[in-house]
């Protein structure tokens, strides 16, 4: 009888073990987020001309994180739809992912209606990511939400990426007093290349003076070609060319 005891209650105690492991939740992977910032900037200077973000540096990091099933929301300084510069619509610049963007009825509507930067939180996304087009050399540079917004990121420990004019935004960013760039390997637009877009004039300053005025270790390659750095956690693409090399980067943060 004691046997059959002992049967019955290691039975009924594997029984019960294997009815709360079923029970217990199944632990999914949490889906990773990252915010995009554009600009709200539509006047190239006094030219006349207008001018925005820059479509591919928009649409090529936006499709690889969403197609390796990242969220993203986009901010923008004052909310809304964000100018788009007319020159990145041209076919002449037109890339696959550009194409998709233009048939992208969703994502077209998401743009109508990007969050105003002063009413987002770091703590709810897990990078953030800023396309470039001449648009930020006047808005974003300045805008003390963009500003609070990057060093709030990267005091957290989590990435922070930029590409082609980008970077730019980085030129008022401290971290304990000291610029965030100061010491740092990165990239942007070249002097070369905003020469040979002719509006060397026309820009505020030139990104890559500044960036090494304020400390950044710069680095480029050849116009027009893909180059991305990474130091820790700031990643920066030179140009264009370069805007899916940065989204994978942040792929590899977020893994």
């Amino acid at each position: 009888m004691k046997k059959i005891a002992l049967l019955v209650l290691i039975i009924t105690t594997f029984s019960c073990k294997i009815t709360q492991e079923k029970k217990e939740p199944i632990k999914k992977d949490v889906m990773k987020k990252v915010l995009f910032v554009v600009t709200s900037h539509d006047q190239l200077g006094n030219t006349g001309e207008k001018t925005g973000f820059w479509t591919e540096e928009f649409a090529a990091p936006y499709y690889e994180l969403l197609d390796k099933g990242v969220a993203i929301e986009i901010a923008t300084p004052l909310g809304g739809q964000p100018p788009i510069d007319p020159k990145s619509e041209d076919p002449s610049a037109a890339t696959e992912d550009t194409k998709r963007f233009d048939k992208d009825t969703e994502l077209l509507s998401k743009l109508k209606n990007t969050l105003k930067l002063a009413d987002v939180n770091q703590a709810d996304y897990d990078a953030v990511f800023y396309p470039g087009g001449h648009g930020p050399l006047w808005d974003l540079i300045e805008d003390k939400n963009s500003i609070a917004l990057i060093e709030s990121f990267y005091t957290h420990n989590k990435p922070v990426a930029f590409v082609c004019h980008a970077p730019a935004t980085l030129k008022n960013v401290k971290v304990n007093g000291e610029f965030l760039v100061k010491g740092k390997k990165l990239t942007g637009f070249s002097n070369s290349e905003e020469e040979a877009v002719g509006l060397t004039k026309v820009v505020p300053f030139l990104l890559e003076d500044v960036l090494q005025a304020n400390g950044g270790i710069y680095s480029k390659v050849g116009d027009w070609q893909p180059y991305a750095v990474e130091d820790g956690l700031l990643i920066t693409g030179q140009n264009p060319a370069s805007s899916k090399l940065v989204a994978q980067k942040i792929l590899q943060h977020l893994k």
